[in-house]
């Protein structure tokens, strides 16, 4: 017998008839009926392109396809008691942004050319994290398609019966605890090859067919690229689901809100944003789910699962203090990227990560004593491109440390540094 069941009821959450939050006491009513959710898009990821064997090996671990998919699986409890209620994991995973350029060249191998078959070991590992998060009371986004795989099916047909074969799937599953994200990002990269899903009247399509196929079982939505939600995904979708990559705090209320006046009966979701956890006040201003999305920990594979130091450890305290009111004193700072072992053929990805990023006013980033990268806006990366992309930092040879000096709007300055000398590659 199942555990988890869900249902919808004036734009509000609630998992086994309870609605959500409300059975922590003390919890703040502003925040009852949310989902707040993590996004581990490469839950159950493979690559089966045999040109890029032993990839993965790296961050001190082997990569293993069965293995990643129960690290991630381990870690579960953990998100929960921090207040997370769901995740979202991919049949096509998602894009490892600093390992390649050309995501196409990853070939997951979930579904056939035609899509009308779904992986076995794909179907096994899915089933195992739907029965985790049944176990705890955790719903789970599945997400049907990604923009760099759509090359994987024959053509347009292919990509339909796909939507087909894991609905079906999922209904004949007995699992109740499943949310159906049609497709990443509906409309980016080459799904605008085919207007049946990167329009909106093609997405909308799809979205009630995938509700049909699998039986009305299931809350049914489709998320845009950052920012954007198409009316026809409004219309059509039981749950409204956004990507906020790109957006600080004032354009990502602005969207918010567009949506919210379309649709002031359907909950929103953001399944995808960054790890710009100051976002939880915008969620908390706009009755809106909000998601966690650390771009190398929990997306480069083998990716740790964990709560990390850093952001993933700020973002869960963050969220614990939103969810019960419990205080939790003065700032706190971490330079992040310089772990042992957390580097892609040398190349690290640095960035400060701060209890509460929004006391910040700019941070310097040093290599001994020369200025390498001032930065304005959280979150605070060293060589920052998007609110969720960076250029990577190498070491050289002669540098002895590194250093981040953080300029509060209080007026305070404060410092974290790193040893170099036994990190050199």
């Amino acid at each position: 017998m199942r555990k988890t069941n869900y249902k919808i009821l004036g734009g509000d959450f609630y998992i086994n008839g309870i609605k959500t939050y409300t059975d922590i006491e003390g919890s703040d009513e502003k925040i009852h009926g949310l989902l707040f959710n993590t996004r581990f898009i490469q839950g159950i990821f493979d690559d089966v392109n045999p040109e890029n064997s032993g990839k993965y090996d790296r961050f001190g671990i082997k990569f293993n396809t069965e293995e990643n998919t129960e690290r991630m699986i381990a870690a579960l409890k953990d998100w929960y008691e921090a207040g997370v209620r769901a995740i979202t994991i991919g049949l096509q995973g998602g894009g490892p942004i600093y390992t390649y350029d050309d995501w196409s060249v990853i070939d997951t191998g979930s579904f056939s050319r035609d899509g009308k078959q779904l992986n076995e070991a794909y179907k096994n590992r899915l089933l195992k994290v739907l029965q985790a998060c049944d176990e705890l009371g955790m719903l789970v986004i599945v997400s049907f398609l990604y923009q760099a795989q759509e090359h994987l099916f024959h053509d347009g047909t292919a990509i339909m019966e796909a939507v087909r074969t894991a609905s079906v799937f999922l209904r004949d599953s007995g699992y109740e605890n499943v949310i159906i994200e049609v497709a990443n990002e509906h409309d980016v990269g080459n799904f605008n090859k085919h207007p049946m899903i990167s329009s909106g009247e093609g997405i909308a399509s799809l979205i009630k067919l995938a509700r049909e196929w699998s039986g009305n079982k299931f809350a049914v939505g489709s998320s845009g690229g950052g920012g954007i939600c198409k009316q026809e995904v409004i219309e059509n979708s039981d749950v409204i689901l956004i990507h906020g990559n790109g957006l600080r705090r004032q354009e990502m209320y602005d969207f918010i809100m567009s949506v919210h006046e379309k649709a002031p009966d359907k909950p929103i979701v953001c399944n995808e944003d960054s790890q710009m956890f100051g976002q939880l006040k915008v969620s908390y201003a706009t009755h809106t789910s909000w998601g966690y999305y650390n771009d190398f920990t929990k997306q480069e594979p083998p990716s740790d699962w964990g709560i990390t130091s850093g952001e993933d450890a700020f973002f869960a305290r963050r969220l614990k203090n939103m969810i019960s009111g419990v205080k939790m004193g003065e700032n706190e700072f971490y330079l992040q990227g310089f772990e042992k072992d957390y580097h892609i053929e040398g190349k690290r990805y640095v960035r400060l990560s701060s209890l509460y990023p929004e006391q910040i006013d700019y941070v310097e980033f040093y290599q001994d004593d020369k200025l390498l990268y001032t930065s304005f806006a959280e979150p605070f990366m060293l060589y920052s491109l998007t609110t969720w992309n960076q250029d990577p930092y190498v070491i050289p040879e002669e540098a002895c440390e590194f250093t981040a000096r953080i300029y509060l709007h209080d007026g305070n300055v404060r410092q974290e540094t790193v040893k170099l000398t036994d990190l050199h590659i």
